[in-house]
C-alpha cells in the first residue's frame, strides 16, 4: 500500500533539495566575483566589429610621440629651410573669399608623419588642413585680430574638432600670429 505521507516527504525532499542546489549554486556566483576582482589582463571577448578595429587602437602611451621623437623633430624644424617664401600682400593675386572661422596649427609633434595627400608633414612648410578644398588648393589666411595674411597650400585633411575650418602648418601660424594664442579667427580666400 502506498504511504501519503511517504510521498509528500519525497516531494519535500526533492523540493529541498533542488532549493538547496540552486542557492549552492547561486552563493557560488556570488562569492566569485565578490572574492577575485576582475584583472587588467583579462580579456572579455569582443563582437567581430570590435575586434576587427582592434589593431588600430593606441594605448596612452603609444598615442604621445616619446620625448627624444619631439626633441628630434623640433630640431629638424630649426635646421629645415623654409621650403616657400611668404609672399608679399600683393603678390596675393585674385582672392575668392570661401568664408571665415577659427584656425589652429599642428607642430614639431607630427612632423614625418603622413598628410592625407601622401606627403610628409613638415612644420616648417605652408600648408594646411581642410576638410573640403582639393589637395594643392592655395589658400589666403588672414588672421583678423592683427591682418597679417599667409598662402598656404591644402595638403591634409581635418581639422575635424572644436569648430574650427583649418590647421594650419606651424610656420604659417607663426607668420600671422597665432602662435602664442594657439588659434583664433581668421578669414579664408582662395588664390588663383
Amino acid at each position: 500500500m502506498f504511504n501519503r505521507n511517504g510521498r509528500k516527504a519525497t516531494q519535500q525532499r526533492r523540493l529541498a533539495f533542488i532549493a538547496g542546489t540552486a542557492f549552492a549554486v547561486s552563493a557560488i556566483a556570488i562569492s566569485a566575483t565578490a572574492e577575485a576582482p576582475a584583472r587588467a589582463d583579462e580579456r572579455v571577448p569582443q563582437p567581430a566589429f570590435e575586434q576587427a578595429f582592434a589593431p588600430f587602437e593606441l594605448t596612452d602611451a603609444e598615442a604621445q610621440p616619446s620625448a627624444d621623437a619631439i626633441a628630434a623633430a623640433e630640431a629638424r624644424f630649426a635646421e629645415a629651410p623654409v621650403e616657400e617664401a611668404a609672399p608679399e600682400p600683393e603678390q596675393f593675386g585674385d582672392a575668392s573669399p570661401i568664408g571665415s572661422g577659427r584656425a589652429s596649427y599642428y607642430g614639431a609633434g607630427f612632423a614625418g608623419r603622413p598628410t592625407a595627400n601622401g606627403e610628409r608633414f613638415n612644420p616648417a612648410g605652408l600648408t594646411a588642413a581642410h576638410r573640403t578644398l582639393p589637395f594643392g588648393t592655395r589658400v589666403k589666411v588672414t588672421n583678423a585680430s592683427n591682418g597679417r595674411s599667409v598662402v598656404v597650400r591644402i595638403n591634409d585633411r581635418g581639422p575635424f574638432h572644436g569648430g574650427r575650418v583649418i590647421d594650419l602648418s606651424q610656420e604659417a601660424a607663426r607668420q600671422i600670429g597665432l602662435i602664442q594664442q594657439g588659434s583664433g579667427l581668421v578669414q579664408l580666400a582662395t588664390v588663383s
